[in-house]
């Protein structure tokens, strides 16, 4: 695509509403998941703070942002500011290939996809930064069972979303949206179940979301790699988890669940609904199911996950080859 002026415009105006929209999503979903918390532990969750605890979360947020930041001693002070940051800015940028809408794309362009996953891999390297520039023992843990995790699921996360991108026969997220249709049984999760249920589990242990956030892990490490953060590098990791978690819920809903098209009047309203209701699963999941050990953790990926997905990919190019 070639950049102009009205394309430069455009991409900085993208920015600034996927700011806002990052931040009104951890607002929101800091709610969801205390009341879902609540809710599945049978008791009320946030309840004074406002009209049923509605804002509770706003609360939360100006209480984080007034607190000081303590900075321990023998930091490495550039990587140790350096890390909320990276965790932050690229969140960012992967929002703009997402069509929202038929006509509601930030950055159009082919391999949007390819874009994706490809800053996506920064993530885990904050959490290497924050562990190791903390000079904490548990931090350093922490970054060390991230780059673990990430790296294991990164792989069958990215053959999964490769089988849809064999049946669409492009790389555009836009084009894999349209080769859908707008009823659920012409989405590609009827056509794709293994795929779907394999970069679910992926995107699960790739936002290490219990019960896979080992490298966080209260009950083990404190807080893991960020856990000599407080204050505004605290939040910039909160703020950049519920990112990627709405992140992925996205993709989820433009590769399975047929992106802006729905049974009545297609638009972006659709690819919200969908991307939300696949972060209520991720929440009540959270909830649910206890923790896994480490070693659990990487068996199932490396015995479970990873063969399915390559058996997928492999049936999924057999199939396309003979009914060409």
């Amino acid at each position: 695509m070639e950049l102009t002026i009205a394309n430069f415009v455009q991409i900085v105006i993208a920015c600034l509403l996927i700011i806002a929209l990052m931040v009104g999503n951890a607002v929101i979903m800091v709610y969801i998941e205390r009341k879902a918390a609540g809710f599945i532990q049978r008791r009320p969750g946030p309840y004074e703070v406002g009209p049923r605890g509605t804002i509770q979360a706003i609360c939360d947020s100006m209480k984080l942002l007034g607190k000081q930041l303590f900075i321990p001693g023998n930091v490495d002070w550039l990587l140790y500011f350096l890390a909320p940051v990276m965790a932050f800015l690229p969140v960012l940028l992967l929002f703009l290939p997402i069509p929202f809408g038929k006509y509601l794309v930030a950055l159009k362009v082919d391999d949007g996809i390819l874009l994706i996953l490809a800053f996506a891999g920064l993530g885990v390297i904050s959490n290497i930064l924050a562990g190791w520039a903390s000079n904490n023992k548990y931090g350093l843990l922490g970054a060390a069972r991230a780059v673990a995790q990430s790296v294991a699921y990164e792989i069958p996360m990215i053959m999964a979303l490769l089988a849809v991108v064999f049946m669409a026969g492009s790389l555009n997220l836009s084009e894999i949206v349209e080769r859908q249709g707008t009823w659920p049984w012409q989405w590609n999760i009827v056509f794709q179940p293994l795929a779907c249920f394999i970069y679910f589990v992926s995107l699960v242990g790739e936002t290490n979301r219990a019960p896979f956030d080992l490298p966080e892990a209260e009950s083990e490490l404190t807080a893991g790699f960020h856990t000599e953060y407080s204050g505004m590098g605290f939040a910039l990791f909160f703020l950049s988890e519920y990112a990627n978690m709405l992140l992925v819920s996205f993709v989820c809903a433009t590769f399975f669940l047929g992106g802006y098209k729905g049974p009545i009047l297609d638009g972006f309203w659709w690819t919200f609904i969908k991307a939300y209701a696949v972060m209520c699963l991720i929440v009540w999941l959270r909830w649910t199911f206890p923790r896994v050990r480490f070693d659990q953790l990487l068996n199932i990926n490396w015995k479970w996950l990873l063969p399915l997905s390559i058996l997928n990919l492999w049936v999924t190019a057999i199939v396309l080859k003979f009914i060409e």
